[in-house]
């Protein structure tokens, strides 16, 4: 019963808003209409101007902790490289760059 009931009122609101919907306006007098151009300036953060480079430095900060952790200077050193490689490739071949642009 409750889905008969709102079946029937939910046809009756489509359909009555159809028959209400306002018809196009025209006027016998036409005026000139201007239009204008909005461009929107970005505000990027630090963050998303520079989020490559970022990346690449944690990644290698992470790496000359661990290799220091286990090897001295000498695997700080070789974790840093290891750390900035791994960021680089994850960054610049294996992460999906989904640009999704907006129009207005």
């Amino acid at each position: 019963m409750k889905r008969v009931l709102s079946i029937l009122l939910l046809s009756v609101l489509i359909f009555g808003t159809l028959t209400i919907a306002p018809m196009p306006i025209t006027s016998t007098a036409s005026a000139q209409t201007t239009t204008r151009v909005r461009y929107h300036r970005r505000h990027r953060s630090f963050w998303k101007k520079h989020r490559d480079k970022l990346t690449v430095a944690g990644t290698a900060l992470g790496g000359a902790a661990i290799g220091g952790l286990a090897g001295g200077k000498k695997g700080a050193g070789i974790g840093a490289l290891v750390g900035a490689g791994s960021g680089a490739l994850y960054t610049y071949k294996i992460r999906k760059r989904h640009r999704h642009y907006r129009r207005y």
